[in-house]
């Protein structure tokens, strides 16, 4: 099946059906903007008949009940099932004529239906209107006059699927149907005619691809805070299920179900193996079924008393529901089991069928559109297997769950007239009460628990209407009240029945993204389970829709096994109440439709009937890359775990850590947790960051603290900025990068916070444990935790949870824990979230062995240094000294940088492999410690060591970057670290001895495609690169660097060119979009750029760059231009060509500049300042119309 086709086309189709189905609204003069009169008897010229009138008040009516937007939608997906469904049933002969609509016999777009159209046989069929329109040779209109008399005269046989269409449906149909490029055209051109012989495969896609569009913008919006809609539920969502996914479902409940009654059905419906243990899939087989584990004999006793009563389950007895049919997957799927059970007791599938859609088989769903391919869908099964079935009246109960809200409840009284007065009351009380169970019922569907009413009663109430001698004007529109109130009683008793077989693929939907209907019905009718909309179809579908002893069947995301959200009903309902029977830990990327990490899943079958002790089965496919690897896996027999769930309560929050072998039971049971060893506390939010927190790099260095100890040193110390931890993905050491204003004991900030929170200790907590060292790790991880050491000086923020150990040895001993492959296990199990809060790692068992504790605390150490040592290696940390290419130029005299390059690779290298070295021996000795040989390998691959490998292009870039802070001062050649980064320059640079290489005077780098400045950037990066490294091998030096920058021309041009155009984009990255150094950028021709020093900006400085750069610049462009100009006059045709496209270059900079240059002027008459405390984004706000945009 070409999935990429069907996706094409269906996301295409909705756009094209909406824009002709708006096109024919316009025709008969309605728009988003206006209607025009309801009543108006001609529209645009156009005489109305009195059908079109009719139809046309009826769109109107609809209009103004809901939206335009809404109608147009809902009418054109409409058409697109119609025409899916019309396509399907030619394609497998379905229909009752036997004459394609869209096709001829050889598949081609010439529809029989015309060609064969004075031959039809259709009810509705007016014969004098066909000869009428073929004569007149209006063929196109033939069609849609055929088309609609087709959609019609199924009416009788699928009226969930072909409503008659008499309304602003037939109205609204698109022109044009037969023109290549039409949706009908597109549909047969891009879809094979294969694909629509499965009939669940193309249903399934089209549904969810129609939906792509509709759903992104769903997606789009919650990230602007726009929580989801009823009407947008079903967009949001949807997913179709993998096919052996809904079959490992429906086989280990209904086909449990069966088999365990009736023994017999083995031989027939289950697969043989191969040698290897692998399954020998076989058509008609039921694949996916799992064997029971083996089991105890007081289980076993315990089982045999429940298969005596599937033994009496007659087929015709079984109840089954998919409670979020969508398209009907499941549906199909059940239908196909259930016919291999009536085979079984002695039907045949034709007998089968009838009685499956009578008896067994029941659909909900919120959504109309899926409502309707479900029925269709399961029509379509029951015709698959009897080719009569179409003449037997027998429908499906396959419901879409309407609302109440506008059933005129007046017309209750002229019902139930036949009814004795008491019996009428009864039942119009009942209806009401029914009537207000179900108001804005699309807010929330099945997750509804509407009470038992007397559903005969009800039902003759609503089709007693004894006519009176005369209409009254009361009950016009009775019949449609009367088609509402049976699709109520019809959706009540669906919601009421109990089943024993609940299949389903609930929706995925955190509370925070519900509207605020659907969130206050989850907090109070589902408080265990509220965390998400699966969730809370969960316990819906277990507690309310499963007969006892029945089989409750989903794929959901997998945090209900762990998390602390779910923790009770874990404990209270999962493990107590019930019993899991199977379940399939299926990971990320189980959906083809869904990449990345994020989403996680299982499927699972749980009994509804608790059974202490049973050992359930389990699969484990976490690993497995994709959907198909993951149900090969599957299918091969391996990576399958039995476990008895009263193990689970071992373990802090009762997580379903089935593949946990005794071991690491016995850790739990046996031994502290982090929590009994130490102090977790999760730190401050300040409320508003972009106040408060800032990058050290963006502030006065004199206002920055030291690393003090106690809040009593803190005050004391008179700063403004403190060091922040905040979250990171790094492990043993780093992310040293943020301050906070904690001014006179977080004066500012305290304030703040008692604004929004009423007191500012609801936000600013666990200030006792600030300045204190600890271990600290990012509550956000996309795979797992790093673990890091954060030094004495910190505070910490909520985003940056931390451990405290007071005992320097046992601290080191704790992070080579927590950063070992034990912990990562082990977490994996009690959260497999990206969340990892404090009340997580508090969890992790804690076994100290006094007589390693030295081995093991300095291999730690040893970790935390290599990483430090890589940290402080670049400029971004506060520690840093000095480039470690510079580094052997100035103490060893190295004269070539590629000798630097070389010792800094072997250098990174060295702690590369000994940092893999520490951390590989560091999981062997918790390995080992935990019993856990058989479940755990030490190797660590590459991509988890967090030190950084020498990369040439990388390091000659920071490099060029630290020349750059020497030409403006920030770093000196004759002192390690920071030299100059706030504070008063003129002041600082007097105190200065005797410089190797002097800053530039007026901190000003021009950046030109020429050398038109003596202080031009490249001129004076060659000076400090000669400076560095001596003059004999300059040329040498800069051939390396031009070589690993990349680029054409000579090394002075492809540093020039580097400087012009990767400069400051690689600058940005560094800094975080937080740069120090500022581009003055005159726009894209690069008439002007210009690098300064946020930390020497004075008032006057876009004045200078004006005055001495700008004028200056403007003054040799025309210079430049005239010599051109000059030159032009006496060269050859080839040369004239190339000084003419110069020349227009040169020009196009000039007037960059000239525009620019008004600009620059507005602005340097203010002599605007700045304030190193507002930090960058509020500094360069201030001049973003002079400075290149920060991207």
């Amino acid at each position: 099946m070409d999935k990429n086709a069907i996706k094409k086309y269906a996301v295409w189709a909705r756009r094209e059906l909406i824009d002709r189905v708006s096109k024919r609204a316009a025709v008969y003069g309605i728009t988003e903007k206006d209607m025009g009169d309801p009543n108006a008897d001609s529209v645009n010229g156009h005489l109305l008949t009195a059908a079109e009138k009719r139809q046309r008040q009826a769109l109107i009516r609809r209009i103004q009940e809901k939206d335009y937007q809404q109608v147009m939608e809902e009418v054109a997906y409409t058409w697109f099932n119609r025409f899916a469904a019309l396509r399907f049933m030619e394609v497998n002969g379905y229909l009752p004529t036997h004459i394609r609509v869209f096709t001829d016999d050889e598949g081609r777009f010439r529809p029989q239906i015309l060609a064969e159209a004075i031959h039809l046989e259709l009810d509705g069929l007016n014969m004098e209107t066909v000869y009428q329109l073929k004569d007149a040779n209006q063929e196109e209109e033939l069609f849609k006059y055929l088309l609609i008399v087709q959609c019609n005269a199924l009416n009788s046989i699928l009226p969930g699927m072909f409503q008659k269409i008499e309304d602003y449906t037939e109205l609204l149909l698109p022109d044009y149907l037969l023109r290549e490029g039409s949706v009908i055209e597109q549909m047969i051109t891009l879809i094979p005619e294969d694909d629509w012989k499965d009939q669940v495969q193309i249903i399934g896609w089209l549904y969810q691809y129609y939906n792509t569009e509709p759903k992104d913008k769903v997606f789009a919006d919650l990230k602007k805070n726009i929580k989801i809609s009823k009407q947008n539920i079903p967009a949001a969502t949807q997913l179709f299920t993998p096919d052996w996914i809904v079959h490992y479902m429906v086989e280990n409940s209904l086909g449990r179900l069966w088999m365990e009654g009736h023994p017999s059905a083995r031989d027939k419906y289950l697969p043989a193996h191969n040698d290897d243990g692998s399954v020998r899939v076989e058509e008609g087989k039921w694949n996916y079924y799992l064997e029971e584990a083996e089991q105890e004999p007081e289980v076993q006793a315990q089982l045999a008393e429940i298969r005596k009563q599937y033994a009496a389950l007659k087929p015709e007895e079984i109840l089954a529901i998919d409670p979020c049919a969508g398209s009907g997957h499941i549906l199909c799927v059940l239908f196909d089991v259930l016919v291999n059970i009536y085979e079984d007791y002695g039907y045949t599938a034709r007998e089968a069928a009838v009685s499956i859609v009578q008896n067994n088989l029941w659909g909900l769903d919120i959504d109309d559109r899926a409502a309707q391919l479900a029925y269709f869908a399961v029509m379509m099964k029951a015709r698959q297997y009897d080719r009569r079935f179409f003449s037997k009246g027998v429908q499906p109960h396959v419901y879409a769950i309407q609302e109440s809200n506008g059933i005129n409840r007046e017309h209750l009284n002229y019902l139930g007239r036949g009814l004795s007065n008491i019996e009428r009351n009864n039942a119009v009380n009942q209806m009401n009460a029914l009537l207000d169970e179900f108001i804005d019922a699309k807010e929330y569907g099945s997750i509804l628990q509407p009470r038992e009413y007397d559903w005969a009663l009800l039902s003759r109430f609503v089709e007693d209407t004894t006519p009176m001698q005369q209409m009254t004007f009361g009950e016009a529109g009775l019949d449609a009240t009367q088609a509402a109130l049976r699709m109520m009683i019809a959706q009540g008793q669906a919601l009421t029945r109990k089943y024993h077989v609940v299949i389903t693929n609930p929706p995925y939907m955190g509370l925070r993204n519900m509207g605020q209907a659907l969130f206050d019905r989850a907090m109070s009718d589902y408080p265990m389970t509220k965390q998400d909309l699966f969730g809370v179809m969960m316990e819906r579908c277990l507690e309310g829709f499963t007969l006892q002893d029945g089989y409750s069947a989903m794929i959901t995301q997998h945090v209900w096994m762990f998390t602390s959200g779910f923790e009770k009903y874990r404990a209270s309902s999962i493990t107590q109440e019930h019993t899991i029977d199977t379940l399939v830990h299926l990971g990320t990327r189980a959906f083809e439709e869904i990449s990345g990490e994020v989403v996680q899943t299982c499927t699972f079958v749980i009994r509804k009937k608790r059974i202490n002790n049973y050992n359930a089965h389990y699969v484990r496919l976490v690993s497995e890359g994709n959907a198909s690897e993951k149900e090969a896996a599957y299918l091969s027999g391996a990576k399958r775990f039995s476990q008895v769930d009263s193990v689970f309560s071992k373990i802090p929050g009762n997580p379903i850590c089935y593949w946990f072998g005794k071991a690491l039971y016995q850790a739990f049971e046996s031994n502290p947790l982090i929590g009994d060893i130490s102090n977790t506390r999760q730190g401050l939010k300040t409320s508003d960051d972009k106040r408060f927190v800032r990058y050290f790099y963006e502030v006065s260095v004199d206002k920055i603290a030291g690393f003090v100890a106690t809040m009593e040193e803190a005050n004391r110390s008179g700063k403004k900025w403190f060091w922040l931890n905040k979250g990171a993905q790094i492990r043993w050491y780093g992310n040293n990068l943020f301050l906070i204003n904690w001014e006179n004991d977080g004066q500012e900030v305290k304030e703040y916070a008692t604004q929004v929170a009423g007191s500012y200790s609801k936000n600013i907590t666990a200030i006792d444990a600030y300045f204190k060292p600890s271990i600290s790790w990012a509550q956000i991880a996309i795979s797992h935790p790093a673990f890091r050491v954060v030094p004495q000086g910190y505070i910490f923020a909520s985003a940056g949870p931390s451990l405290f150990v007071n005992d320097e040895r046992q601290r080191m001993y704790v992070i080579a824990l927590l950063n070992s492959v034990v912990t990562q296990e082990i977490l994996n199990a009690i959260n497999p979230t990206i969340n990892f809060g404090v009340s997580d790692i508090l969890k992790v068992p804690f076994i100290f062995v006094p007589t390693i504790c030295d081995k093991v605390s300095s291999l730690s150490s040893a970790a935390v240094e290599y990483c430090k040592t890589d940290w402080d290696s670049f400029e971004t940390s506060w520690d840093f000294q000095r480039h470690p290419l510079v580094t052997p130029a100035i103490d060893q005299h190295y004269m070539r940088l590629a000798d630097c390059w070389r010792d800094w690779e072997r250098a990174c290298n060295d702690r590369f492999t000994q940092l893999r070295a520490n951390e590989e021996e560091l999981n062997r000795i918790f390995i080992d410690i935990y019993g856990l040989q058989d479940e755990l390998t030490p190797e660590v691959e590459d991509k988890d060591v967090t030190v950084r490998k020498a990369d040439l292009g990388h390091d000659i870039r920071s490099l060029i970057s630290y020349a750059v802070g020497c030409m403006l001062g920030r770093y000196s050649l004759d002192k390690p670290g920071l030299a100059f980064a706030g504070g008063n320059w003129q002041e600082w640079l007097a105190q200065q001895d005797a410089m190797t290489y002097a800053p530039d005077k007026d901190g000003i780098l021009p950046i030109t495609d020429d050398e038109y400045f003596y202080d031009d950037i490249v001129t004076i990066f060659v000076d400090w690169v000669k400076t560095v490294y001596g003059a004999a091998t300059l040329e040498e030096n800069l051939t390396f660097i031009a070589n690993a920058l990349g680029g054409k021309g000579s090394p002075r041009e492809v540093i020039r060119e580097y400087f012009l155009n990767d400069f400051y984009k690689d600058h940005l990255k560094i800094y975080q979009k937080r740069p120090i150094y500022w581009l003055f950028d005159s726009g894209k021709k690069n008439g002007f750029k210009a690098l300064v020093y946020m930390h020497r900006w004075q008032p006057d400085t876009i004045a200078r760059v004006r005055t001495d750069y700008v004028h200056e610049m403007q003054s040799r462009y025309r210079t430049a231009i005239a010599d051109v100009e000059q030159r032009i006059n006496g060269a050859s045709t080839s040369e004239r060509v190339k000084l003419t496209k110069h020349l227009s270059a040169l020009q196009a900079q000039a007037e960059e500049l000239r525009k620019y240059e008004e600009k620059v002027h507005h602005l340097a008459d203010q002599m605007i300042g700045i304030d190193l405390d507002d930090g960058v984004k509020v500094n360069y706000a201030k001049f973003a119309d002079v400075l290149a945009p920060i991207k």
